[in-house]
């Protein structure tokens, strides 16, 4: 084990609040799943009360037919769960796929930019089925580690210090990705955790044998044999556009989801009717009438009580 697969295994392998443990439990499907991964805002912030994110990687491979097929070329499936847990009632957002899958996008074999992204990030390993799924995981987050820095070495600066190429790696896969975010989010991700990110740049470089010196306080990377840029970019918006078509059509809980994030936004809640939990996609447009009925009639109640 080298010194970067070393510090990813210390951070997978760190302590998550006890009810994200008891959330990814109740997901984990022991027949199916290898492992499950925390990830995201939820986890930077310690913030429990909204979305938590979660990579839960399955055992074989997609499943046959058009579904199937599809799957594997629109990679991954989204679900959202609601759990009673012993820190109360917790929500998930959960994309689901094949350990393999995740593994050659972590290693950079696909135009996908999304798994190593997102996964040089913290990521907590909150269930697994046992020691070698578990370290199946650790390998393939080492993996976005490295393909990462790669992309950070080739986007960032002639020299200059490691804040500065992981600022220019997220700013510009933000910017590919069809994102509510804007590219200023890479701020916020970096900055939390800058001393972490210091540390793991120049052993993500040695692991991904890309040559470099310390110049001054910064780091100067050799540019030659540093992957492109410019398919990646070219496919990050449509790759992003196709998946949110696809999981108008195939997210399980998108009107939960749906109607979750309406209530937390505006303080309105949409109720969620069996049809509408059957078909969201056709219940989208009754939903929006709904929502902009109500606000239309809270107006008139503040106008009101204001006179």
């Amino acid at each position: 084990m080298n010194d970067l697969s070393a510090l990813i295994e210390a951070e997978l392998a760190s302590p998550a609040p006890a009810g994200v443990v008891e959330l990814a439990a109740a997901l984990a499907d022991p027949a199916r799943d290898a492992a499950i991964l925390y990830y995201g805002s939820t986890l930077r912030t310690g913030d429990l009360t909204g979305i938590l994110d979660f990579y839960r990687l399955t055992r074989g491979p997609h499943r046959r037919g058009l579904r199937g097929l599809v799957e594997r070329l629109l990679w991954p499936e989204v679900s959202y769960h609601e759990v009673e847990t012993s820190a109360g009632r917790l929500r998930a957002k959960v994309a689901t796929l094949p350990m393999a899958t995740f593994q050659r996008a972590a290693a950079g074999r696909t135009l996908d930019t999304t798994i190593w992204a997102r996964f040089v990030q913290p990521v907590q390993r909150v269930w697994s089925a046992g020691p070698g799924e578990a370290q199946e995981a650790a390998q393939a987050v080492s993996a976005a580690v490295t393909t990462a820095s790669r992309f950070a070495a080739a986007l960032g600066p002639e020299s200059g210090p490691a804040e500065a190429y992981w600022l220019a790696l997220f700013r510009r896969t933000y910017a590919a990705e069809f994102r509510m975010e804007t590219t200023s989010r890479a701020d916020t991700v970096v900055a939390p955790f800058a001393a972490r990110y210091a540390a793991i740049l120049p052993l993500a470089w040695q692991a991904a044998g890309v040559a470099f010196e310390v110049a001054g306080e910064g780091l100067r990377p050799e540019r030659r044999g540093l992957p492109g840029w410019m398919l990646p970019n070219l496919m990050g918006k449509p790759l992003n556009v196709a998946r949110i078509l696809k999981a108008a059509f195939t997210f399980d809980g998108a009107a939960r989801y749906a109607a979750y994030k309406v209530e937390r936004h505006t303080g309105i809640e949409i109720a969620v009717t069996p049809w509408r939990e059957r078909h969201p996609f056709l219940a989208a447009p009754g939903a929006w009438l709904e929502l902009q009925k109500r606000r239309r009639e809270m107006a008139r109640a503040g106008a009101l009580k204001s006179k």
